[in-house]
Order: structure tokens, then sequence, then C-alpha cells
């Protein structure tokens, strides 16, 4: 790594792969590469990776009390790829001294919280090579004789913008997450939030409780993270009314039985990459139930209890306004004004609200717009999107040596679970044995004395 103003050697000072993002899934390539570096030392990949976050951290405007993971544990960072591994989730319950109890609990589903304490014990473990606080800004093409086999990754400090540095990489994995998706006219402020900041932006609001003029909270959606927060706001705030704009008759059931979950194995993967484009877009029309605007059953029968329990009782602070949608959002001296269109009587309604919550999902990043000059050279299907090999490549002209691996994003190539937990641990090994047939190749190569493409 240098400053902006410096140079590089060829070769020598690059790394192996740079990191873009430091989530979970790139997480679980850091341990996959970890262990195979520490099986073989001989053929050790250099790694490093770039993260804005000062710190690690995953939803953390989602670590609500009580909210569980929708996964089993053993679909943690590691098991499914290695069982035996350090880093298992039982590991770390071993570790926290949690082991028995969470065995008493007869769950498979641990609590977010808990869940994101392990991911973050993992994370610790590569506090070295991870640079914090630091986005990166672009990156450059570089090469000899019209071949690019090496790319600058240009990040500057998210704090002081003018501090910029540059790693050389020969691979680069993208793994920066997904962008919260907001109506179409409506953008996120103070009493207009996006789920991704729910608790930190509800308990600054509860700390400040002269600012609650209208009680009255109104959340958008119909999926998990929507009643999540309605439970939630029901609980925080429980002198205000809550109401839930849901496009339906109500929130709907994930999923999640047997035979549906076999979507997120690992070898749902190797069939749905192999099948055809109609073939996928069916599969994904079927199986979106599975987790898209659809609810924990527990959750439901939960929020239908509390709604029922409030007209026994006569006093009724959850209100679900069912077949409606949001059509504007209107910003006023006190609060908010949520302008809610009902489907069937063609009404609208006006909520003056402390808050509108918008649990209205995210949307995947192009990373074409990082890829800068290497954009134009990934190749595209006819509907425009990145083609992606199977080892999560992005493919590319044959002039770029450069491994472009691609950490979601990929639900078009390779299914549902392209932005999901479930297949982290396997995916990660997938890349990393790409990563060193690549690395053999160019070790064969230089030790020849020859340059060139690497050995695919």
């Amino acid at each position: 790594m240098t400053r902006e103003h410096g140079a590089f050697d060829r070769g020598g000072d690059a790394d192996d792969l740079v990191g873009i993002g430091f989530g979970p899934a790139n997480l679980a390539l850091a341990i996959a590469i970890e262990e195979h570096n520490q099986r073989d030392p001989g053929q050790a990949l250099k790694v490093g990776f770039i993260e804005q976050q000062e710190r690690f951290g995953w939803h953390r405007g989602m670590l609500l009390e009580g909210a569980t993971m929708q996964v089993s544990f053993l679909k943690d960072l590691v098991t499914m790829r290695d069982p035996r591994s350090r880093f298992t989730f039982l590991c770390y319950l071993q570790e926290r001294n949690r082991l028995a109890d969470f065995i008493n609990l007869k769950s498979f589903y641990p609590t977010r919280l808990e869940f994101h304490d392990y991911l973050d014990w993992c994370a610790a473990e590569f506090d070295a090579r991870t640079e914090y606080g630091r986005r990166v800004v672009e990156i450059r093409p570089v090469g000899e004789n019209g071949i690019v086999d090496m790319v600058d990754v240009v990040s500057e400090s998210v704090a002081n913008p003018a501090d910029r540095t540059v790693r050389r990489a020969r691979n680069i994995v993208v793994g920066t997450g997904l962008k919260p998706r907001l109506p179409d006219g409506v953008s996120a402020g103070d009493r207009v939030w996006h789920t991704r900041d729910l608790r930190f932006r509800a308990d600054e609001l509860a700390r400040r409780k002269e600012a609650l003029r209208h009680r009255r909270f109104t959340v958008v959606g119909a999926g998990q993270s929507a009643a999540e927060a309605v439970d939630y706001l029901h609980r925080v705030f429980p002198d205000a009314e809550i109401c839930a704009v849901v496009t339906r008759y109500g929130y709907s059931p994930a999923d999640d039985s047997p035979f549906a979950n076999r979507i997120f194995d690992p070898d749902a993967v190797d069939e749905f990459y192999a099948a055809p484009s109609d073939a996928k877009r069916t599969l994904l029309d079927y199986h979106a139930n599975t987790n898209y605007s659809v609810v924990d059953g527990d959750l439901i029968h939960q929020l239908y209890r509390t709604v029922y329990q409030e007209k026994v009782d006569g006093r009724e602070r959850l209100r679900l306004l069912n077949a409606s949608r949001l059509i504007g959002v209107e910003h006023t001296a006190d609060g908010v004004r949520a302008v809610v269109h009902s489907i069937t009587t063609d009404r609208d309604v006006l909520l003056d609200s402390d808050a509108v919550v918008l649990a209205t999902g995210y949307s995947h990043v192009d990373p074409r717009d990082l890829l800068g000059d290497l954009a134009p050279a990934c190749r595209t299907d006819d509907l425009g999107r990145i083609r992606v090999d199977r080892d999560h490549r992005v493919m590319t002209e044959d002039h770029i040596e450069v491994g472009v691996y691609l950490q979601g994003g990929t639900e078009h190539t390779h299914g549902i679970t392209s932005s999901l937990l479930s297949t982290l641990a396997v995916r990660s090994g997938e890349i990393c044995d790409s990563l060193l047939l690549r690395h053999t190749g160019r070790q064969l190569r230089a030790e020849d004395g020859r340059l060139g493409a690497v050995a695919e």
C-alpha cells in the first residue's frame, strides 16, 4: 500500500486480493483464506480489506431486542464448508461460556444481537488486515501491452477525504452489500427513516419525549423488517399509536417448510446456474415467498394477538391499514404527514406522525459504478446484466486478467441466496479455490520466466 502520490513496483507489493467492503460475505471469505494459509503456507494468499464503517457492523439499526435470526445457526460463516473450523458459532458459544445454556434453549435460531456478536467475534481476528473508515473511490487498470493484469484500488478516509491511499491487487472482490430502497419521490430525513436506521433514530426520539407531538408512527411495508419495526415501536413507545401500512390484507407467512428450504442449499446454486434463463425466472417467482415480503409465522400470530387484545381492551394502538399504499410524505413543523391511499375505497388517509418508517427493502449496487474503466470490459447478457461465472467471477473481455469477484448482486445467475447468509460458507470456499487456481497458474508462469494470462 502507498500514498496517492507514490509509485509501485509491479508485482512485489501487490495483494493477491483486495476486498471492497467487510460485511459477513467478505468476512467469511477472509476466514476461508486464513484457514487455507494456515494449512499451506507455501501457497499463502496475501489479502486485505477496505470498509467504510469505522468498525465491523451488520444491520446495526435492526438489532432489536428479541428479534431472532431467520436462518439456522448452522448456516454461520463456516460450518457448511468446514464444521471443524475454529470460527463456528458453536466455538463462539464455547468461548463465551454459553454453549450449554444455548443447547438448553432448544432452538436453531439465536437472537440477531447474539449472532451479530458472533460476527464481531470473528471479525476481530482480521483487524490488522482491514482498513476501517475508508471508502473506495476509484479502481484503475494496470498493465502492459494492452493486457490488464492488476488494478490500483484507490481509497479515501471517510473522516478526511484528502487522505488517499492506493493498494495494488491481482484480484478484487466486491462485497459492498445493498443500498436502502425508498419509494419514488420520498427521501430519508429526521422524521422519515429507512429501517436500516430504525434503532438509532427511535432511541434518539425516545430520549426526547417532548418531540412526540402526534403520538403516532407510520410503518410502511409487508416484510419481516416491517413487522419487526411495528412490534419494536409498539413496545418502545407504549403511549403511541402504530399504523402499519400494508398493500395486502395483512402480513403473509414465509414458506420455511423443509422442501421449500432446499432452494437455499448449496446444490441448488449449481442447479440454478445451469438452468435456462426462463427456468431461472420461474424458480425465482415460485420461491419468492421464502424471502421477499413475508414474515415469520410466530411474529404474525403475536401481532394479531396484540391487535385482538387491544380491541378487547378498547384501546387500539396497533392499527393495520391493509390494502393500502403510501403515495406521499409531507414534512410538517412538528413531524411528518403520511398520505396513504386505500386500494379498496380509492380514498386517501392523512396520518400526522412523529415519524414514518420505510421498511421498503434494499436494492443491489451495480458493481460497474465502482469499476470505472474496467466496466466496459464486463460482459453482459441480453438484458444488460453482468455475466458471472460459476466461481462468482465477472466474465470480462480477454485482455482483462484481473479477477473481479462479486459477493451479491448475482441473483440472476446464482439464485435467491445471492444476498443471503445461507450459502456464505460454501461460496467463500469456492472463491478461495478459484483464487488459488489463478495464484498457482501465476506461480508456474513466473517459474518458467514467462508472463501472461493466468491458467484458467
